[in-house]
């Protein structure tokens, strides 16, 4: 028995085809054989649902990009770090000038005033002067309480994504079990129905020997024929669906060289899948988990960015206070050549009206935090309701197991006395194949009420906060 137990959402940190007929049709390369079946080159190596599952955490297109969504998030959530911490750069030019100002000014940082230097002619009509530049500079934030606001606002939309990503994990897991079971549900379909062909085949045979001597109409065996031609369509159309729950399934987990995952047989049995249903009905306060799914994490992470963005709106109104330091070289010719110059400084500011934009960011600021506390409210509830109807869903299917369950041994014991009778010459052919065709459809119908509830069974996890991955248990078991 395989299982899938994954340690949390940490998305760095996820048989043979039923008989000899049932092949795999590849996306490519495939053929049609003369009869019209699809055929094509055989897989290699059931895949379990553990294995699906780690693949889907690893490659699913939707949890890539959710993964790819919250990293953008997390190095957005560093911005607002340039207003808090300190920053250094380094600065260098080559200026060359005959400005006045300029070229005496340049002198100076140099140190190469003489006394010449004033000479009025000079200062009026300086040559050109070259300055060559390197500079220092570091910048330390004291009081920017916008930029510390922005920083619990933007931490706080990171873990919104993440925990948004997380959902799309769950989500992809549920709907992994779900298309896989749903594949093996149809190749069950195909084995029943090959199995069935084979009985139409073989009453078929019989009807056509008592035909030639005389035991029946030639309408009896024309009521075999149609039947078998009737299986055969679809057991032609359950074929194609193997193939398109593959090709689903493959979509789900990521793949892009076409290939197609080979599934079981046949689909867990009905005591293994009632057994687990029974569990996660008969939890206490099922419904109380639904507070702890991650979509409503995501919203509550949603009420607390907005309500952070609101306070970094307010606080772009209050004061700032920034200082800085920097050291100077300047020379004649060479990088960081000459006496070195240092500057300190203070700086204040109050941005007192910028023309009504401040007041339009709060205002904004104000109406997504309240729209953002209203979603949280509302996905509260959304979980609430749907993981009580998830609930209500598993022991629906239950109890529609049990029905399915008992009309297909009805049915299976109802075609062993039409046999029987029709053994006897009892029953016309027309009931032996009706009483066939209803086993069949019960069997189908069973197989069908089995897949319903390992779907509710998915769902319920989903919907209660509960991991799908661990219906895994179901892995092995018949």
């Amino acid at each position: 028995m395989h299982m899938y137990t994954p340690k949390g959402f940490q998305r760095r940190t996820v048989r043979r085809m039923a008989g000899g007929a049932l092949v795999a049709l590849a996306a490519s390369g495939a053929t049609v054989t003369a009869q019209g079946a699809p055929t094509a080159p055989p897989a290699t190596g059931t895949l379990a649902l553990a294995d699906a599952l780690r693949e889907a955490d690893r490659h699913a297109f939707a949890n890539r990009i959710a993964d790819a969504a919250t990293d953008a998030d997390r190095a957005r959530a560093r911005l607002p770090l340039k207003g808090i911490l300190p920053s250094a750069r380094v600065e260098a030019g080559a200026v060359r000038t005959t400005d006045p100002i300029g070229a005496f000014g340049t002198t100076l940082r140099q140190r190469l005033v003489t006394p010449e230097a004033f000479d009025p002619a000079r200062l009026n009509n300086p040559a050109a002067v070259t300055n060559v530049q390197g500079g220092l500079v570091l910048d330390l934030p004291l009081v920017n309480a916008d930029a510390w606001t922005g920083l619990r606002a933007a931490r706080a939309a990171a873990d919104a994504s993440s925990a948004a990503a997380d959902w799309t994990v769950v989500t992809m897991r549920a709907n992994v079990v779900r298309a896989y079971y749903g594949g093996v549900l149809a190749v069950d379909k195909v084995r029943t129905l090959e199995q069935a062909e084979q009985a139409a085949n073989a009453a078929v045979r019989q009807v056509q020997s008592m035909l030639q001597q005389g035991l029946v109409t030639k309408a009896d065996a024309l009521q075999a024929s149609v039947r078998t031609t009737d299986v055969t369509a679809q057991l032609l159309s359950a074929r194609n669906d193997v193939i398109t729950a593959q090709q689903q399934l493959g979509m789900l987990l990521g793949r892009t060289d076409g290939t197609l995952p080979l599934l079981p047989d046949a689909l867990p049995s009905d005591s293994v899948v009632r057994r687990l249903a029974e569990r996660d009905t008969m939890v206490v306060g099922a419904t109380s988990l639904a507070i702890d799914r991650a979509d409503v994490r995501a919203a509550i992470a949603g009420v607390r960015a907005a309500s952070s963005d609101r306070q970094r709106a307010a606080a772009t109104m209050l004061p700032r206070l920034n200082s800085f330091a920097r050291f100077d070289w300047n020379a004649p010719r060479g990088l960081f050549a000459g006496r070195k110059n240092w500057t300190v400084g203070l700086m204040a500011s109050w941005s007192l009206f910028g023309g009504g934009s401040e007041l339009a960011d709060l205002a904004g600021a104000t109406a997504r935090a309240t729209g953002a506390t209203a979603g949280a409210q509302a996905a509260r509830m959304q979980s609430s309701l749907e993981a009580d109807a998830a609930r209500r869903g598993v022991v629906v299917a239950l109890q529609r197991l049990a029905l399915a369950e008992q009309s297909n041994a009805q049915s299976r014991e109802a075609h062993r006395l039409v046999e029987k009778r029709y053994a006897g010459g009892l029953a016309t052919i027309a009931e032996l194949l009706g009483a066939e065709a209803t086993a069949t459809g019960s069997a189908l119908a069973h197989a069908a009420a089995r897949y319903a509830l390992i779907d509710a069974l998915a769902t319920h996890r989903r919907a209660s906060g509960a991991d799908p991955a661990e219906l895994s248990l179901l892995e092995g078991a018949r």
